[in-house]
């Protein structure tokens, strides 16, 4: 079963994710019930994949699993594909209220810029996180206080976007080693008993970090702010540190 990221995913008209109604026509069409086991799994080091799977997370669906390596290491190690669309029984899927906890507003995020206890994570490239490079916003740089984790932009020869190499995968697209996970984010003075929200240009990359953080050290207070860059660079209100 395929599900595009701008159609399916997210609410285009509202430039939200999905609504209530919307996900449970995707899952019910999908014959995906509130029991179903979901795998996702998708090209760019799964970043797409774990952008649903946090947002499987944010209503509530129990049994969600990431296919580590993604479509790349799946195809590099021979294993069997096939053309044919599955044969599909709908479902009927009532989707649970949305967990609050795992995602975070522009509000949220002004309420805690300074505080100790909370650490921002930008996991944008450095240029960036810098400035340099505005992502399509109106503005550039970082939200104040903001951590870097960053992104290297990788490109074709002709100069165009080839795909984002992120600091917590190896060259065959695995997830590193807890414990060099662990080490990464103790570099990066990302303590555990603080609220940790992430976030990059348009969640693909931050809902990456969110689940590394979330799923593999085990960080137990996390949130993802997935409006991101496209939304607080765009909007002259909001504090900006370069």
């Amino acid at each position: 079963m395929a599900w595009d990221f701008e159609n399916d995913l997210q609410d285009p008209g509202r430039r939200d994710i999905v609504g209530t109604a919307g996900i449970e026509r995707l899952l019910s069409s999908s014959g995906i019930t509130a029991t179903t086991t979901i795998v996702v799994y998708s090209g760019l080091d799964n970043l797409l994949a774990t952008y649903a799977f946090w947002l499987l997370k944010v209503y509530r669906h129990r049994d969600v699993r990431l296919l580590d390596g993604g479509k790349a290491l799946w195809l590099a190690e021979g294993r069997p594909t096939t053309t044919t669309a599955p044969g599909v029984v709908p479902a009927v899927y009532r989707a649970l209220e949305p967990d609050r906890d795992v995602r975070a507003d522009r509000t949220d995020i002004l309420s805690v810029i300074g505080r100790e206890d909370h650490s921002l994570v930008d996991a944008r490239s450095a240029e960036m996180y810098r400035g340099q490079d505005t992502a399509g916003a109106a503005r550039g740089g970082h939200i104040p206080g903001a951590l870097n984790l960053a992104a290297l932009r990788e490109t074709h020869s002709d100069g165009s976007f080839r795909s984002w190499r992120v600091p917590t995968v190896r060259p065959d697209g695995t997830f590193k080693a807890v414990a060099d996970l662990q080490a990464l984010c103790t570099d990066l003075c990302l303590l555990p008993e603080r609220t940790i929200i992430t976030y990059c240009v348009r969640g693909g990359l931050s809902t990456h970090a969110w689940f590394v953080l979330t799923q593999l050290p085990g960080y137990p207070h996390v949130r993802e702010y997935d409006r991101s860059w496209a939304e607080w660079g765009n909007l002259a209100a909001m504090p900006i540190e370069v």
